[in-house]
């Protein structure tokens, strides 16, 4: 077996490297950013392909992680949990491209005023901060290890190098292709909503999880902000409010923003001893688990 060196510690290298380290490679994770620091645990994290390409292969990889993620659910360690929701649509639509992904996807029967179509699902619903803590914990157990590194260049040790580095990959893939899409969520108390609700034109969700709901959101391409924006968060929040009215009055817990990774395809190759796995839009968590096994066999 190899030993692998995995480049970033979000969601897809983590879980990148926790299926490594169960084919029998050895593997060490670094990372610039440890794995609550990452763009990941920002996230809302519903499964939900979004600004992810190519549609096939994301519904190949879409469909893998909602499979795995599924099956996490019956772990309360695990941070997954399988919740019923609703996208709304202001115009009829055919079905979703990914629709092969979810099984048991229905036309929605319950619409919010100003919508005329949707879907209703079960998905998964990732608590991103006990997911990756999760993940972190199934790579030590597994014998891997995390470190943190200012990475400038791919590592030279190892017999492979998996770049799982995100918006990093402007640097150490070389490649421009990558852009960052900001997004920015407001984090409420949870008032008992157990149904999410997504409108894709916006973007605005709700998203519940165990202690807190998120609400989101923002798509904005090439901005490299992290600092929350007040009145974008006022806006979120009447978005979502028109959406899902009994959030008004929900105490505002806190505000995050995330960059997501886009690129006009996910890169999902070997060249020489490095496996390229990066530019996964907002579908980090809905790709992760799907990309990691064919990480393995490229391994």
């Amino acid at each position: 077996m190899s030993r692998v060196i995995v480049v970033g510690a979000g969601v897809v290298g983590l879980t990148c490297a926790v299926r490594l380290l169960e084919a029998g490679h050895r593997v060490d994770v670094v990372a610039r950013d440890l794995p609550r620091e990452t763009t990941s645990a920002a996230a809302a994290a519903i499964w939900y392909p979004y600004r992810a390409f190519p549609p096939d292969r994301v519904t190949a990889w879409a469909s893998r992680s909602f499979e795995v993620l599924g099956g996490l659910a019956h772990d309360e360690t695990s941070g997954v949990r399988m919740v019923p929701g609703t996208e709304l649509l202001a115009e009829p639509q055919a079905q979703p491209w990914w629709a092969a992904a979810v099984p048991g996807l229905e036309r929605a029967t319950t619409l919010r005023p100003g919508y005329v179509d949707g879907w209703s699902f079960t998905t998964p619903v990732v608590e991103m901060p006990v997911h990756l803590d999760w993940l972190r914990g199934r790579v030590e157990d597994l014998g891997g290890t995390l470190t943190r590194l200012n990475v400038r260049a791919l590592p030279d040790g190892g017999d492979v190098v998996v770049n799982c580095s995100g918006l990093g990959a402007r640097l150490l893939g070389s490649d421009l292709s990558v852009t960052p899409v900001r997004g920015q969520v407001v984090v409420v108390e949870q008032i008992g909503l157990d149904h999410w609700w997504l409108d894709s034109a916006g973007p605005t969700y709700v998203v519940p999880r165990s202690s807190d709901i998120v609400v989101g959101g923002t798509d904005e391409e090439g901005d490299w902000s992290r600092t929350p924006v007040p009145e974008t968060a006022a806006a979120i929040l009447r978005r979502a409010t028109r959406l899902v009215p009994e959030i008004a009055d929900a105490r505002v817990l806190r505000h995050k923003v995330g960059l997501r990774p886009a690129r006009p395809v996910v890169r999902l190759e070997r060249v020489g001893r490095v496996v390229h796995c990066y530019g996964h839009g907002g579908a980090g968590v809905t790709l992760a688990w799907g990309c990691a096994d064919d990480v393995v066999r490229l391994v």
